[in-house]
């Protein structure tokens, strides 16, 4: 078990950007190295698909009218 002095550091060290950006770099292979083992494997490329859509709304959005 670690001590205080180092868990305190180590979640200084996960809040800093340099930590989201090393670990988006991390997903990132492992999505490229998952995608080039499915290619190989004869899996199809998923058909792209809408994550979200934008609504338009405005003053009178949800007045029914």
């Amino acid at each position: 078990m670690m001590n205080n002095t180092f868990e305190e550091a180590f979640s200084n060290f996960l809040d800093r950007r340099e930590y989201d950006e090393a670990e988006s770099a991390l997903f990132e292979m492992v999505r490229i190295s998952f995608l080039a083992g499915w290619k190989a494997a004869g899996g199809e490329m998923p058909v792209p698909q809408r994550i979200f859509s934008l609504v338009e709304g405005g003053k009178d959005a949800g007045a029914g009218g």
